[in-house]
């Protein structure tokens, strides 16, 4: 059961904003474009492999893309896996610019509050920069982020990878920090460095995979009411 723990002492400078789940929902083009591209492969190959379900595919969401279809088309070889994976973002990304998923209610609003506010905004998402630029970019809010950086398997392996980046780029002390993010993943990158972690409840965790939070947000325009 995840709890509530009390506010630690320092004052919030940065929010590092989670993708998927939190300010934007890709559940309703997700499938589609799996599928699309794994029949695109087989057809293309020759080589037929199960697909997915879509339970399957959103159990995935928030994990590191590798991982993802690791997990999804283990019997096939990473290069054929990574394939796959390319034409799946050249996907997801057209869908969004063309109207498709769902942003949450008050993005551009809640981003715009903050930036106001004086903290500083980023991005932590385990997605590539192709989709998280383009989230950000169709719903208007991209220009209040800083430079956003990515899984990129060098020095950047995990979202934990990427906080840590954040903590030596502007030299904040890690509890003036919160994560706001709704997978396991997040709460962990948060935790590894020593951050606070702003639990998005509307998103895509599962009954009890949060352990703690120092926020929960039951929609995204709650942070207003917080920070």
């Amino acid at each position: 059961m995840a709890v509530m723990l009390e506010n630690l002492p320092g004052e919030i400078r940065m929010v590092a904003f989670d993708v998927d789940g939190t300010l934007f929902s890709s559940e309703s083009i997700i499938f589609k474009t799996y599928v699309q591209a794994i029949e695109e492969f087989a057809h293309k190959t020759g080589k037929l492999t199960k697909l997915p379900s879509h339970d399957q595919i959103m159990m995935e969401i928030g994990k590191p893309v590798r991982e993802i279809f690791a997990n999804l088309l283990p019997d096939l070889p990473e290069t054929e896996r990574e394939g796959i994976s390319s034409r799946v973002l050249d996907l997801l990304c057209d869908s969004i610019r063309n109207g498709g998923g769902d942003f949450y209610a008050g993005v551009g609003s809640t981003i715009h509050y903050l930036k106001e506010k004086g903290y500083t905004i980023t991005c932590a998402s385990n997605g590539r920069r192709a989709y998280v630029e383009t989230v950000l970019d169709t719903a208007g809010v991209l220009s209040y982020f800083e430079p956003i950086l990515v899984i990129n398997q060098e020095n950047i392996c995990t979202k934990g990878d990427i906080i840590t980046e954040y903590i030596k780029k502007y030299n904040f002390s890690p509890d003036t920090i919160v994560l706001v993010g709704d997978r396991y993943s997040d709460w962990e990158a948060a935790r590894k460095n020593g951050c606070r972690f702003g639990f998005c409840s509307y998103g895509h965790a599962t009954s009890g995979e949060i352990p703690d939070f120092e926020w929960e947000f039951k929609d995204l325009q709650a942070l207003k009411d917080f920070f």
